[in-house]
């Protein structure tokens, strides 16, 4: 797995914390000056942070696992849709539904809800329905999508979640602490790392700086997937080996073969004359 560029990171401003009086004295640790009142992160830090989070995503990802990206901030919430669909992982970035983990199975019934009217509306049962009727259908539907639509395949928990902005997802954060799903995080100047399984230091608020981070932890994610293809292929060729070598080792049984191991039939024994009777 290759490792982090230093420069890509400095380029993406990804050094760029926030302003002194906003900080969180949790973050000290990963803080390496301050300059026109805003706090600078140590990259060299977030280097090492981001590597360990990478080899962490790519295991999850090898036993085939699904891993949750969740940011519903408006200048990077496209570039976490882009990159989890690129790597076939759910995510959620218009709103987070209270109670989307510790309150599962009804957030399934509300994606079941949205493929039975895709179902319905298919079939043309929707057919005799009022305009309005079939309007507020329609808008229920757009709806769902919008808030549920990405996290549709997630028939589970997922193992994992990936946040940026650990202030704004507060919610998630918690509900996964609660359920003792591990948590990574792009984690600012502003925030505290306190709850975060692995933290990555660095600026969540502009868009280059998340998709640096991003581009790093699914490549990583990416290897992990393609790694669990070639186990399973390796596995199948294996059993297939195997089941091929086992047909070899059976005799193959002739029709004098049978014969042989068919019992020989016992010999008739004479019975013994009676004696006549004088």
């Amino acid at each position: 797995m290759a490792r982090t560029n230093f420069d890509q990171l400095l380029q993406a401003g990804c050094h760029f914390g926030h302003l002194k009086r906003k900080w969180n004295p949790a973050m000290a640790p990963y803080i390496y000056t301050e300059r026109n009142g805003i706090h600078i992160i140590d990259l060299h830090k977030t280097v090492v942070k981001i590597d360990e989070a990478a080899e962490a995503l790519k295991n999850i990802a090898r036993q085939g696992k699904k891993i949750l990206f969740v940011g519903t901030k408006k200048q990077t919430k496209e570039v976490i849709a882009e990159k989890a669909t690129s790597i076939n992982m759910p995510y959620v970035i218009e709103r987070w539904p209270g109670g989307m983990l510790t309150n599962f199975p009804t957030i399934r019934k509300a994606v079941k809800k949205m493929a039975n009217i895709d179902k319905l509306m298919q079939d043309g049962t929707f057919g005799n329905l009022s305009k309005r009727e079939l309007l507020q259908v329609t808008r229920q539907r757009a709806k769902l999508e919008k808030n549920l639509g990405s996290i549709a395949d997630l028939t589970r928990l997922p193992s994992a979640l990936f946040v940026v902005d650990v202030l704004k997802e507060n919610i998630a954060v918690k509900e996964a602490n609660r359920l003792g799903i591990p948590v990574f995080a792009v984690v600012d100047t502003n925030s505290d790392p306190k709850d975060i399984d692995y933290v990555i230091p660095a600026n969540d608020d502009a868009k280059d700086s998340v998709e640096v981070i991003l581009n790093a932890c699914c490549a990583a994610i990416s290897e992990g997937l393609e790694e669990r293809k070639a186990e399973k292929a390796d596995e199948k060729a294996a059993e297939a080996q195997a089941d091929a070598e086992a047909e070899e080792v059976k005799p193959k049984r002739t029709r004098r073969t049978r014969k042989e191991e068919a019992p020989a039939e016992e010999a008739p024994v004479a019975e013994k004359e009676a004696p006549a009777a004088e």
